[in-house]
């Protein structure tokens, strides 16, 4: 299948008999040298924010990580969602935006650690889904997104760390943050199921799907390495990419 996104920058290369570099080579030079927004996605507990770090200094790019630390209500809403639901949405929604913004305004390339279209399409819809958010919340809060959305440029690329609810489960209770204590295999399935619906009909920009399960980049430098490997050939334009066992 052709690929449906093209190249942030193209070139005409000539025919070349004197053994000068190919075309791709030097298409992956000029990639290299332009300026990125990739966003790490995934389900909570999956890696998001130990990817975001580990290309930042791999690649020498900025990451923009993800604002759970700032929001006043993430408390209050892990302990009754119905009540607190919409208040914690709306921030994130907010914050989710300046990051956005913030974005566009520098001139390096950023990796940003979760994206406002997880927000809306995972977390908001799952909270109304099972009945925290009545209709008329998320209506709003869907209007305010979309609007949101409609001014921002789309990512380069999205990485999407695809992990099973046991590994996640595994890893939230390694790192032992009070307020997902609480967090239980059936939760975590439902937003891995949005997770799943999600990336088969995101359409903006490219995809890279990451095994997550068995690909441990945090641990294992070779695994971040494969990592930076596909992203780069996502980013020349390369149609499929394959992570072998």
């Amino acid at each position: 299948m052709a690929n449906q996104y093209p190249p942030a920058i193209s070139h005409t290369f000539s025919h070349n008999p004197h053994g000068q570099q190919s075309r791709d080579t030097i298409h992956r030079r000029e990639v290299a040298l332009t300026k990125r927004f990739v966003i790490v996605a995934g389900n909570i507990g999956v890696g998001k924010s130990s990817l975001v770090s580990l290309l930042c200094k791999k690649l020498n790019w900025a990451p923009l990580l993800e604002p759970e630390a700032e929001n006043p209500y993430l408390v209050d809403f892990y302990r009754d969602m119905a009540a607190w639901g919409f208040h914690s949405q709306i921030f994130f929604l907010s914050r989710r935006l300046k990051l956005h913004q913030t974005l566009m305004s520098q001139s390096e390339s950023i990796v940003i650690d979760r994206s406002i279209y997880e927000d809306a399409e995972i977390f908001a819809q799952n909270l109304f889904i099972q009945g925290s958010l009545s209709q008329r919340d998320y209506q709003t809060y869907r209007s305010l997104y979309e609007n949101f959305v409609s001014l921002l440029p789309p990512p380069d690329l999205v990485i999407y760390l695809r992990a099973s609810v046991p590994t996640l489960l595994d890893r939230i209770n390694r790192r032992g943050r009070l307020y997902e204590a609480n967090f239980n295999a059936h939760y975590l399935g439902l937003l891995n199921n949005l997770y799943e619906d999600w990336i088969a009909n995101f359409t903006l920009c490219p995809v890279l799907i990451i095994p997550a399960d068995r690909l441990d980049f945090v641990s294992k430098p070779e695994h971040l390495d494969t990592v930076v490997t596909r992203l780069q050939e996502k980013l020349a334009g390369k149609d499929e990419v394959h992570f072998d066992d």
